[in-house]
């Protein structure tokens, strides 16, 4: 694989460098400040309007600007961007994209966002977006069918979901010539994130890649599906949605599961999500493992509880991979902070708590991380 493309610092590099987050959840009370907005009624059991969510950010952090143009969001996540420059750029988009009015009965909480908000992910040069998540089947079949066609309108390539079994299991392919090399990008999810078993996609069913448990027969599954596509040079990431939303455990099974995709399907990258704060990071044969990216957007503050975890805090993953055996070459995490809806940059003495936090779960895994400068921490290994 040959990227053109150049590093932080400038300089001519000759690997695949991927942009990774956790949720991105555009929906609910960040569509409400958007220039298009669907309806705000939801149907949780203590707020029925979208906008209260609005209000309470407001209440903390001051004035959210009404109908913010595509880029607010991102903030200073745009600098970040454009300073790593990375070659293909991954999120788990955390909503339905839709207007229809039918939701999932039941389920407590419902994403979306309006489908003419789609540039705020167009305006941040999103390549990929994993679906088999808790939030995109939130609007009935029909929402995610919208959704599909929003992204494939936008040209933004998106698996893990979709109207049938093939078209959820199909990676999206990122880069073009397979002679040269590819990125293909899996997604799957499991209950243990809150996703329905009800929508786990059919032969001819809409629905989600849903994996039913982490035993030896789903991994030879998952492996059987990446041998039929992985060529010689081609990178693979499994974006997994799985965990509950609090805590740093990483469960003996869940470990067991993430390098046994490594070892058996041939997995570059392990990119976990769910949990709204990012956990531990492990590099196994070579291999980065993201137990939980945390949330990157998300509209909860002002929400009470839980603040010790810091859910204002996130993180910008930017693994860069060997061009030909996919081995991990260097890795670069830059925290950002959430407030008034947007990414920006923390403060020393923030970015020195996510730097403690990372040591204090990933030491038991061999991996540790350090002040990088300019903002940013890399990852060291065993």
């Amino acid at each position: 694989m040959q990227m053109n493309s150049r590093s932080d610092v400038g300089e001519e590099r000759d690997g695949v460098l991927l942009f990774l987050c956790g949720d991105v959840m555009t929906g609910r009370g960040i569509d409400q400040i958007m220039a298009h907005s669907v309806k705000p009624r939801i149907y949780e059991p203590y707020v029925k309007d979208a906008r209260r969510y609005v209000e309470l950010a407001e209440a903390v952090s001051g004035p959210i600007p009404e109908k913010a143009g595509p880029a607010y969001i991102w903030g200073e996540g745009l600098d970040v961007l454009k300073d790593m420059a990375p070659d293909f750029r991954i999120i788990n988009l955390e909503t339905a994209v839709t207007d229809n009015e039918e939701y999932w009965p039941g389920k407590g909480i419902n994403y979306r966002m309006h489908p003419k908000n789609i540039d705020c992910l167009s305006v941040a040069e999103i390549d990929c977006c994993v679906l088999a998540n808790n939030h995109v089947l939130d609007w009935e079949e029909a929402g995610l069918k919208e959704t599909l066609t929003t992204l494939r309108k936008a040209g933004i390539r998106f698996t893990g979901a979709g109207r049938n079994r093939e078209e959820a299991w199909r990676p999206a392919v990122l880069g073009s010539s397979e002679r040269d090399g590819r990125v293909l990008v899996y997604s799957f999810g499991f209950s243990s994130s809150g996703i329905p078993s009800q929508w786990a996609v059919g032969p001819e069913k809409p629905g989600v890649n849903f994996l039913p448990d982490y035993s030896r027969s789903t991994v030879e599954k998952v492996a059987t599906r990446v041998r039929k596509e992985k060529k010689r040079g081609d990178v693979v990431v499994a974006s997994v949605h799985w965990g509950g939303n609090w805590g740093y455990d990483v469960a003996d099974r869940e470990r067991d599961f993430a390098c046994a995709l490594i070892d058996k399907a041939g997995v570059d990258v392990f990119h976990g999500h769910s949990s709204h704060h990012f956990k531990g990071l492990e590099v196994y044969h070579g291999r980065p493992i993201i137990y939980g990216s945390g949330d990157l957007l998300n509209d909860y503050e002002g929400i009470g509880g839980h603040k010790g975890f810091r859910d204002d805090l996130c993180l910008m993953y930017f693994p860069m991979l060997d061009p030909v055996d996919g081995r991990l070459r260097q890795f670069t995490l830059t925290p950002m902070q959430i407030k008034r809806f947007q990414l920006r940059r923390p403060s020393e003495k923030d970015i020195a708590w996510v730097e403690a936090v990372l040591n204090r779960e990933s030491r038991q895994f061999g991996s540790l991380v350090v002040d990088k400068g300019e903002g940013s921490l890399a990852l060291k290994w065993e």
